[in-house]
């Protein structure tokens, strides 16, 4: 699933129970000084499980950096790391494969997955514009990775807002 002609590593994601506070600590500890932050509340944003989540990107050295607070007790799959007592965390979550091309070639590389071995956990999307599918690899890398495509269009007004740092 990593070697493939059209996916490339592209992001690294931390779940957090307080996106300020992660947001502090990246601005103070590693010289990210600001990043993008959204929720997932998209009108049209379709996917198999409702999730809210408070979303935050910046791109370092060409590496998107994801923080991720999960909503409303509705997230389980990203606030399952967390712990529930109200201490501050930041874990690491997911790598996403950013899969190149079409939206046939998007769907040609998840229906390539054994998922067996690599079981689809959550799937979405937005009209035309982006799909994402997210598979349990914890048993054998201890994270998810999502796997995810947008298209050109649409992922450049994203990487426009997102602010960069270093080489891209």
């Amino acid at each position: 699933m990593f070697v493939r002609s059209n996916a490339r590593h592209s992001q690294i994601a931390y779940v957090t129970t307080d996106l300020e506070k992660a947001l502090a600590i990246w601005r103070d500890d590693f010289d990210v000084p600001s990043f993008h932050v959204f929720n997932n509340d998209m009108p049209g944003l379709e996917s198999s499980h409702q999730y809210e989540l408070k979303i935050a990107l910046a791109n370092v050295g060409g590496v998107e950096i994801e923080l991720i607070e999960p909503l409303n007790g509705t997230a389980p799959m990203h606030a399952e790391p967390l712990p529930n007592n109200g201490d501050f965390a930041m874990c690491f979550h997911h790598v996403a494969m950013r899969i190149g091309g079409s939206l046939e070639d998007y769907e040609a590389h998840i229906g390539s997955l054994d998922t067996d071995r690599h079981p689809i956990v959550w799937t979405g999307g937005f009209a035309d514009m982006m799909r994402f599918a997210y598979t349990d690899e914890r048993s054998t890398l201890g994270h998810y990775i999502e796997h995810v495509w947008f298209d050109e269009g649409f992922y450049g007004q994203l990487a426009a807002a997102i602010p960069v740092y270093g080489a891209r």
